[in-house]
């Protein structure tokens, strides 16, 4: 299958002037004319799977608790401030750490549909050189092709959504409440942190990560082709 996905990727720019590497870059995965898929079936195919797993990754995330009930994802106490939160559940305040750590979540998951159509124009961007790049890739070759393309435009476009749900929801004041009452113990040091970099950072991880299963799902189980173009191309 991941043979299938690499054709995929190496025809999405069959008809440019590289396409002497191409064809020897098939030649090297063993695939050549006789595939049976034609060029516009097989670029149209990865556009297709990437626009799937982009979508799904967003629909999963921008939802309420796409990340706070999602382990793999939920965004915790920083671990700069693990001893901040330690220190607060031992004297009581253990509700007020979990409503900090539920707001931050709930701000990740304010933020994540502006990703759409960043992703759409990372998809439409495509150069042969990347698909080039892909192809010598693994598993979350496209995942990875997002991340390098997308990663400052996102974070531009994350921190307004997290400061603006983070100020509806008093983050930063509970953050200041929390350190203050964190500093008022005895021996405890003081703790500095941008709140907004941190949530900010930690959505995108969290939203690479659900997009690099998608990646994956596509490649490898056909329950995820949800689309029958998916199914025509990849199901050979």
């Amino acid at each position: 299958m991941n043979r299938i996905w690499m054709l995929c990727l190496a025809l999405v720019l069959s008809a440019s002037p590289a396409h002497a590497q191409l064809d020897q870059a098939l030649k090297s995965l063993g695939i050549g004319k006789t595939s049976s898929l034609s060029d516009p079936q097989a670029a149209s195919g990865l556009k297709e799977a990437l626009r799937v797993g982009a979508d799904n990754a967003v629909n999963l995330t921008g939802r309420t608790d796409g990340y706070f009930a999602n382990e793999a994802i939920k965004i915790l106490m920083p671990p700069k401030l693990r001893s901040l939160e330690k220190g607060l559940r031992a004297v009581g305040y253990g509700p007020k750490v979990d409503e900090f750590i539920l707001s931050m979540n709930r701000s990740a998951e304010a933020a994540a549909p502006a990703a759409r159509k960043i992703f759409g124009d990372a998809i439409m961007a495509m150069t042969f050189d990347d698909a080039r790049k892909i192809l010598s890739g693994g598993d979350t070759a496209a995942t990875d092709y997002f991340r390098g393309k997308t990663s400052d435009q996102l974070t531009a476009a994350f921190r307004p959504y997290v400061e603006k749900t983070m100020g509806e929801n008093g983050v930063t004041q509970q953050y200041e409440a929390l350190t203050g009452k964190y500093q008022s113990i005895p021996f405890a040091k003081s703790q500095d942190l941008d709140i907004n970099d941190y949530v900010v950072g930690k959505a995108l991880d969290g939203l690479f990560h659900e997009l690099g299963d998608q990646e994956r799902q596509i490649r490898q189980n056909p329950a995820a082709r949800t689309t029958e173009l998916l199914k025509e191309v990849f199901g050979r």
